[in-house]
């Protein structure tokens, strides 16, 4: 994320002009945008006009810059863009004030916001600018029969390939060489900065002395860690043993997965954890908190005013880093966030226990 400008406005409002510039800089804005915002950017849109010559096209787009009053914003990850819908509050047409239109914003294009930015969407757009520097990964998994390759993106992990073969013999059976090299070339075509070769026994040991006879370039990026299985059990046990870490500064995935892991271990333990709405809203009267988790979807639905908590999660937000605490905005696209959500979509690492 690039962030070209930045000025007070009007009303205590402020106003960024941001570059997105990956599929994770469109997601942080998900979260980033809420209804009341003003987003400016260029577009097209379909212009009626009152001639012979247009009545039967049903109009024809015409390039335009418009300021949208936002009422909804959608993450359209496998279509590269971020929709956001509202009302046209600035046009250079000005007879298209007032009118309801899509913006959609891809990579790279420019967009102004303007809004009162709380504490945690400041930091998540400074995440992600820090993010344009990290390397990117992709995590391979290999048992016998089978390989996947996963990238690790901001907002979760996608599988970029799978590949399968059979064993025994016959003319159907294929041979782990063929397995390997099909691996072996994917990999070559990704461009990532380092890769995790990852899976139970020796069979990644072999695949990794394929890839050092057959592509020699890679051994460099490659990194091994042991797991009990492969595809997104793998991956998992990936990043929980902080193998992305190694490779990768700080990511977002491995950030959240310890975090779950601390507070479900001092959950079981009965020791200083708290989750659900109204547990955390009193730690954080007490002052309790040292590391508040909440959920981006949870968060909000709360700020949209259609969620069924009854607490004000912005205020609990608040409290926290006045007290000195964190807090870490979880995604709902990964496990972490799902076992957060289960557990109420809000909990609280404790700097001591609550009776």
């Amino acid at each position: 994320m690039r962030i070209q400008d930045r000025h007070q406005v009007e009303g205590g409002r402020e106003r960024m002009t941001l570059v997105p510039e990956s599929l994770d800089d469109l997601w942080h804005l998900q979260y980033v945008l809420e209804p009341g915002d003003l987003v400016g950017g260029d577009t097209t849109r379909r212009i009626q006009r009152n001639d012979d010559q247009m009545r039967d096209t049903g109009g024809e787009r015409e390039h335009m810059s418009v300021t949208i009053d936002v009422e909804e914003v959608e993450f359209h990850k496998f279509s590269n863009r971020l929709r956001v819908a509202g009302t046209i509050d600035d046009c250079s047409r000005e007879d298209q004030l007032g009118l309801h239109h899509t913006l959609n914003v891809e990579e790279r294009d420019e967009i102004t916001v303007e809004k009162r930015f709380k504490p945690d969407q400041e930091e998540r757009l400074q995440e992600a600018v820090e993010a344009t520097d990290n390397p990117d990964v992709a995590i391979a998994t290999v048992e016998e029969g089978q390989a996947h390759i996963h990238s690790v993106e901001q907002y979760g992990t996608e599988e970029y390939a799978r590949f399968t073969g059979t064993t025994g013999k016959g003319e159907f059976s294929r041979s782990r060489d063929e397995l390997f090299g099909e691996l072996t070339d994917a990999l070559a075509r990704l461009d990532v900065d380092a890769i995790i070769l990852a899976g139970p026994g020796f069979t990644k040991k072999d695949t990794y002395s394929y890839i050092e006879e057959e592509a020699s370039e890679l051994t460099d990026r490659i990194t091994m860690v042991d797991t009990s299985g492969v595809g997104d059990r793998g991956v998992h046990e990936v990043l929980k043993r902080g193998a992305v870490d190694d490779v990768q500064a700080e990511t977002r995935i491995a950030e959240e997965a310890d975090l779950i892991d601390e507070l479900t271990q001092r959950m079981a333990d009965g020791a200083k954890a708290s989750y659900g709405p109204g547990n955390v809203a009193e730690a954080a009267e007490f002052g309790a908190i040292e590391t508040l988790l909440i959920l981006d979807d949870r968060l909000r639905t709360e700020r949209s005013g259609e969620g069924d908590w009854a607490i004000d999660a912005d205020d609990v937000i608040t409290q926290v880093e006045r007290q000195g605490g964190d807090v870490v905005v979880f995604s709902g696209e990964f496990d972490p966030g799902q076992q957060l959500s289960n557990l109420g979509g809000i909990a609280a690492l404790l700097r001591y226990r609550l009776d």
